[in-house]
């Protein structure tokens, strides 16, 4: 492979973002700067609400919120530094970066997260998404989607899943379980936006499972990581079921304290029936704690199949959630060593590079 290729990566948000997208694009740029095949990156990104802190070979600029001066960045970060690669980290950027490609002769690689690429999109998105090289999907469900409206070569369309960070791994959760209150108590977990245009999610689903799992006789608290504009009406919904007791809403936490939520909760369940991937099964399962989640979308790939956790219907979610919670906890070492040699820093750099491969041999 050629090495010293420049990489300009065109991105809603990567480092200092936030959420599962923003995690995704750090975790494959910074795979790209590891893989040995590319010598610089520079990221321009829309958003960057957090402190950025970039690896060795990434150079992040200041986000900008402006759509016209975004624009006017990116052909001017183009046309300056000429890449040899154009990395699209989102979809509805395509058509900005399709024609800056195009204009200065550097391979395009799109990205798609899930959901936005679903549905049949614009004239113009097709387009940019039909003129790439390489098009990146971070599940197979999104890759079969993408096919149904895209007139593009199946071998330009890869399976690129999510991985998982280091810091997601087995420990000790009694200490944080006594802090909340939740010692002698089984615990369900769901980490994940509260956003009114994401109740795909699933909150609702298990807020409505509470009643039936109390009265089999399980003394069960739910605990809600995650903010946003939705969890008033989740609250709300708690309180007329008459669960508000058993719902703990935590808000936004920090990495070390998201780690040991995951470690203390006895199940993780996101009964979501539009997720493109869902980091969040694999934070769990790498933390030693089982997921569940339903049969649809990139859950099956995070779920392998059923392989490392477990996928009902939407209609055999209580039942399934009460058979979880009558389970022995699994092995959290064994779990989390299964979760790794699938979906570890290892495996993903080794994707990362081989896509790249790929771009390069396309004429």
């Amino acid at each position: 492979m050629s090495s010293g290729l420049a990489l300009a990566a065109f991105v809603t948000d990567a480092f200092g973002g936030r959420g599962g997208i923003a995690q995704y694009n750090r975790d494959l740029l910074g795979a790209f700067a590891r893989s040995g095949a590319v010598s610089s990156i520079r990221v321009l990104p829309r958003l960057a609400p957090d402190p950025v802190t970039t690896p060795t070979g990434i150079n992040q600029d200041p986000p900008r919120y402006d759509r016209i001066r975004y624009a006017a960045a990116a052909l001017g970060a183009a046309l300056t530094n000429r890449p040899d690669l154009i990395f699209c980290g989102h979809l509805y950027m395509a058509p900005l970066c399709a024609p800056i490609a195009r204009l200065t002769r550097a391979k395009l690689v799109v990205q798609m997260h899930g959901i936005e690429a679903w549905p049949r999109p614009s004239r113009l998105q097709r387009a940019a998404v039909e003129a790439a090289d390489l098009v990146l999907c971070v599940s197979r469900d999104t890759r079969a989607r993408v096919l149904d409206w895209a007139a593009i070569a199946p071998e330009r369309l890869v399976v690129l899943p999510n991985t998982v960070d280091a810091a997601f791994a087995p420990g000790e959760g009694s200490v944080l379980r006594a802090v909340l209150g939740l010692l002698g108590k089984r615990v369900l977990l769901t980490v994940g936006r509260l956003d009114s245009r994401d109740r795909y999610k699933g909150h609702d689903r298990i807020i409505a499972a509470i009643p039936e799992l109390v009265a089999a006789g399980h003394d069960v608290v739910y605990l809600v990581v995650g903010e946003g504009d939705d969890r008033t009406r989740l609250e709300t919904r708690a309180r007329d079921v008459g669960v508000a007791d058993r719902v703990q809403f935590m808000g936004a936490v920090e990495l070390t304290t998201l780690v040991q939520i995951y470690r203390a909760a006895d199940l993780f369940v996101m009964p979501s029936t539009g997720e493109g991937f869902g980091i969040v099964f694999l934070e769990a399962m790498a933390s030693g704690t089982p997921a569940l989640g339903l049969d649809a979308g990139g859950a099956r790939d995070a779920l392998a199949d059923g392989e490392l956790g477990t996928m009902v219907t939407e209609s055999e979610l209580s039942a399934a959630l009460a058979r979880a919670l009558e389970q022995p906890r699994p092995d959290a070492l064994a779990l989390a060593r299964v979760v790794r040699a699938r979906f570890g820093h290892q495996n993903f750099t080794a994707g990362a590079r081989a896509a790249i491969s790929r771009v390069l041999a396309f004429s």
